[in-house]
């Protein structure tokens, strides 16, 4: 019994290490809202995701993008237009999140539901 509580303690520490690692990446204000903009249209210019995501400065959602560039989540591609355009899309690795963007859309739906009626 109790080596089965140790193992239970063991996997329940890995779980939550695993959980705060996510939320480590994830963590801020903006990331998950700049994931969904381009997660819903598959490629965005700065400026839609600016346009999509209330409230964010051109500094801070500058910022947040280079995190998710290094995380690699998203990628950011200069095309040769003039005026330059950069286009940000979500990686591989990033296109792994979209059930988590739907999940959190269709929870955040219910639950404004619950709360507000709407």
């Amino acid at each position: 019994m109790e080596c089965q509580v140790k193992e239970f303690q063991k996997e329940h520490k890995k779980e939550m290490r695993a959980v705060q690692d996510s939320m480590d990446v994830l963590n801020g204000k903006w990331k998950i809202s700049i994931i969904s903009s381009i997660c819903y249209y598959n490629k965005r210019r700065f400026s839609d995701i600016l346009n999509d995501v209330v409230g964010i400065s051109n500094k801070m959602l500058s910022k947040e993008l280079k995190e998710l560039e290094i995380n690699k989540l998203v990628k950011r591609t200069v095309l040769d237009t003039q005026p330059v355009t950069v286009q940000y899309e979500l990686t591989e690795h990033g296109l792994t999140l979209k059930t988590i963007i739907n999940n959190l859309t269709e929870w955040g739906i219910e639950h404004r539901k619950k709360i507000i009626g709407q």
